[in-house]
């Protein structure tokens, strides 16, 4: 199967770019072995910084809708606001990454984590103010793929948490297809935050962008997928599928909406921001 970018010819057409831009990138220097006392308590090792981010997005909806207006007359963020909004991106990546059982290594709370295993770069530029004007319709796409995939490995996670505490590793095809999960999400945090123009894509890997030979920088860059890691990922979307119809037949008359926080067991729901 290959590389998927929903939505990604609307979002190219909008921009009226034509020259390749960069895709923010997901670094995780991956351990061979997880401690077990870690992962059996890491739901609960992982609150406080759930609180943290919680009040932290209350302050992140304020700056982006700030950014919003400026990049709309200016066509770029204001350099300190595009400063915050990477930090609180990354901040929540590392986060994301531990909750996601893909490393054992407590995130910091702070913006900036050089040292920490797990790092993101994103690339604010130059913007199409026609795509941040409609950037709520733009992001829809995205924000649906990005839901329904971690819906469907939180379907997963109490088999994959027991798969890790017995194993005291995670097996390649569970990292692989998790680690799709959360760089998917953080391409489509960084697009609805205005602090790239391109859009999400390549949720099943990088193998079509991969020269034979070359090495490589990371277990995750660039991202190359097993036969197992697909499949899952296809599971994910099955899944995430049928829990989102479930869940629209159980409470008809309800809506329910995400303020970027997290659902369910080390599941990261992205949804844009109001």
């Amino acid at each position: 199967m290959g590389a998927l970018g929903i939505g990604g010819d609307v979002a190219d057409t909008a921009r009226g770019v034509d020259e390749p831009e960069f895709l923010p990138v997901l670094d995780i220097d991956a351990k061979e072995r997880q401690s077990r006392l870690v992962v059996l308590f890491r739901v609960i090792l992982v609150i406080p910084h759930i609180i943290v981010l919680w009040a932290l997005g209350i302050v992140t909806f304020f700056v982006a809708l700030i950014g919003w207006f400026a990049a709309l007359f200016t066509g770029r963020l204001p350099e300190g606001i595009a400063s915050f909004l990477t930090g609180y991106v990354a901040w929540r990546t590392r986060v994301a990454v531990y909750m996601f059982l893909l490393d054992d290594r407590y995130p910091p709370f702070a913006f900036e984590a050089p040292d920490h295993p797990v790092r993101i770069e994103v690339r604010p530029g130059p913007l199409n103010r026609l795509a941040v004007f409609f950037r709520f319709i733009l992001i829809i796409p995205a924000a649906i793929v990005a839901g329904i995939t971690a819906a469907g490995w939180g379907v997963c996670a109490l088999v994959f948490w027991l798969i890790i505490l017995i194993m005291g590793r995670v097996p390649g095809p569970i990292f692989g297809s998790t680690a799709a999960v959360a760089r998917y999400q953080l391409r489509e945090s960084a697009y609805w935050l205005l602090l790239t123009s391109a859009y999400p894509k390549r949720l099943f890997g990088d193998e079509s962008t991969f020269e034979a030979g070359r090495p490589r920088a990371s277990a995750t860059q660039p991202l190359l997928l097993s036969n197992g890691a697909r499949f899952l990922l296809v599971l994910y979307i099955v899944l995430g599928v049928l829990a989102a119809l479930g869940s629209g037949v159980s409470r008809p008359d309800t809506y329910e909406t995400h303020d970027g926080g997290y659902g369910g067991y080390g599941a990261p729901m992205e949804s844009p921001p109001p």
